[in-house]
């Protein structure tokens, strides 16, 4: 629970924002006059998705003939990823990234992605997110002012650690993992043995230094980017989760669209989708080698023991039907080719 000075902190915060950006970016939001949007998210500049949607900023900006744009503000600048969620919902900012554990707290049927071994492989994950699967999943939040366009490979995450191999799940146990903030991801390292302490992403690195916690779980680009491997050594391939990344826009900004605006729009978001993934594939090579290079042990455990800690985590979302037809439906897509 946050502290009364935290919470203070977070609304002055939130207010900086809104007063600061709400009167100009509701203006560029007129279908009538050239569009200018914002993107703020939490990421480095190299990271693949970064690049994905400097991509998709570029080719918006060609399909429309210089009639729409997209300003990107990495790193955090306008906020975490729950904050640029806010801001979206009151149509403060345009679009923001987030993971979907991040947004199964605001449309919670998104949470089935994150599910432990969902996904038998990344061609399996590919089908689901370019399936009907995938674009209902990205209509789930639009009650909430909050509509996906398309999803962002993020590879799978895997855990890291400061100071002890992880073989098995028994090796998790008495470590404090850091998690999102996901009531999934947290049910998950329960059930490996671990304790789950949610840490926003941008304060983890002192975190690990600190000892505050003792280890993290990512995919390899962004151990990499955030120099977690300086003061994590071990890092345990047991790829757990495959959760994507989701490009959001406010309902706000997309309803003020034309349709022909809202064509173009999602088309750049498409093609950027495309375009990433081969970035993606790309840097998570370059991020393993570049860890062990920095002297980062890297472990391939089996998996099978990891994924038998879990197995009953989807039986029990058999009280939430709408959930469990999702799991059901993914289930499906496993043996398409």
């Amino acid at each position: 629970m946050k502290s009364p000075i935290k919470r203070i902190r977070s609304m002055l915060f939130l207010s900086t924002l809104i007063t600061l950006s709400a009167c100009s970016d509701m203006a560029t939001y007129s279908p009538s006059q050239q569009v200018n949007i914002k993107l703020g998210h939490g990421l480095d500049t190299q990271h693949p998705v970064h690049l994905g949607m400097e991509y998709m900023a570029d080719e918006l900006n060609r399909l429309s003939s210089g009639d729409m744009s997209i300003t990107i503000y990495p790193n955090q600048q306008l906020g975490t990823e729950r904050q640029t969620l806010e801001l979206l919902q009151i149509g403060s900012v345009g679009m923001t990234k987030v993971s979907a554990a991040v947004l199964e707290n605001f449309a919670p049927n998104v949470k089935v992605v994150s599910l432990p071994y969902i996904f038998e492989s990344k061609a399996h994950a590919h089908r689901v997110m370019d399936s009907e699967i995938g674009r209902d999943l990205l209509k789930e939040s639009e009650q909430f002012w909050l509509r996906g366009l398309t999803f962002y490979d993020a590879g799978s995450r895997s855990y890291y650690a400061t100071g002890r191999q992880i073989h098995s799940p028994e090796d998790l146990k008495g470590l404090k993992i850091r998690v999102q903030p996901s009531v999934t991801a947290m049910a998950m390292v329960n059930a490996m043995g671990g304790s789950p302490t949610p840490i926003a992403w941008g304060e983890l690195y002192t975190a690990l230094q600190q000892g505050v916690v003792d280890g993290a779980e990512n995919n390899p680009p962004s151990f990499y980017f955030s120099r977690h491997y300086e003061v994590a050594k071990y890092y345990s391939l047991n790829e757990h989760t495959s959760v994507p990344d989701v490009l959001m826009i406010s309902t706000h900004l997309w309803n003020s669209l034309s349709s022909q605006q809202q064509q173009w729009l999602q088309q750049a978001a498409d093609a950027s989708a495309v375009h990433q993934r081969k970035l993606w594939a790309t840097s998570e090579k370059e991020a393993l080698e570049a860890v062990i290079q920095a002297g980062v042990e890297v472990i391939y455990p089996d998996k099978k023991p990891f994924a038998d800690a879990v197995v009953n985590l989807l039986d029990e979302y058999q009280k939430e039907p709408d959930v469990y037809s999702y799991i059901q439906r993914i289930q499906e897509k496993a043996n398409e080719e």
